[in-house]
């Protein structure tokens, strides 16, 4: 009988454990999914996703992600990659609705990365796009975020089957989160239009961050107002004296 000494046993034991921790992921990884730093309603979520590159042979050249216009997202902040050119699609909503006394009539529903040349998602890796979104909906909502990934050989694969009842897990599944309860209004991600007052308009690049933000603009309008209707209260105040 063959005799190991113990370190080559222990060893040997870990094989079959490390084998495991190696290949549960293998199955997921193969989907593109979205993973967000916070499910809380009304807040700001940065949501990553994860992008691999499926194919022995081509690379992913472009990501298009399609964005809720049943409870749009009113700011739109995607993260800056090395290589990649990324635009922020608006358009009219089907039911224009009220937010803070403003009537919101459009908001963004796509985000499309692509590739520069050389600057593709190789065969058998993996890359990562981030974009913040805002304010998210009410708690219990699922929010459904169909992927579209396109290849350097044209092949498009759809990221965009829902759950069936039955419990199987769809061919290519959508990425998707649930939202759960609001966190206190002092919290880290509280105060919805407070963040979207500071995100700017939709113009711009990359590298400046385009995001979507008619609520912020018109609260910021209605701040310059009282501002300076403040000041001019203080000034003749001050004459009076």
């Amino acid at each position: 009988m063959t005799r190991f000494s113990l370190p080559t046993r222990r060893a040997l034991a870990a094989v079959p454990a490390t084998a495991v921790l190696v290949l549960l992921p293998t199955t997921a990884f193969a989907h593109v999914g979205v993973t967000p730093d916070t499910t809380a309603a009304e807040s700001y979520a940065s949501l990553t996703f994860r992008v691999p590159t499926e194919s022995d042979t081509e690379s992913t050249e472009k990501l298009v992600v399609d964005l809720p216009t049943d409870t749009p997202f009113l700011s739109v902040r995607p993260r800056s990659l090395p290589g990649w050119d990324v635009e922020v699609e608006v358009e009219k909503l089907d039911e224009p609705f009220e937010v803070e006394g403003a009537t919101v009539d459009e908001a963004p529903v796509r985000v499309t990365w692509t590739a520069e040349k050389g600057y593709e998602v190789p065969p058998n890796e993996y890359q990562e796009f981030a974009v913040r979104v805002g304010a998210l909906p009410e708690e219990g909502t699922e929010v459904v975020l169909p992927a579209h990934q396109t290849y350097t050989d044209g092949n498009v694969v759809d990221w965009d089957d829902l759950a069936t009842d039955d419990g199987k897990e769809p061919e290519a599944p959508a990425p998707v989160f649930t939202t759960t309860a609001a966190e206190a209004e002092d919290g880290h991600h509280g105060g919805g239009t407070a963040e979207a007052a500071s995100d700017g308009s939709a113009a711009g690049s990359a590298e400046s961050a385009p995001a979507v933000d008619p609520v912020g603009r018109w609260l910021g309008g209605v701040g310059i107002v009282v501002g300076a209707v403040g000041i001019g209260a203080a000034f003749v105040t001050r004459r009076r004296a």
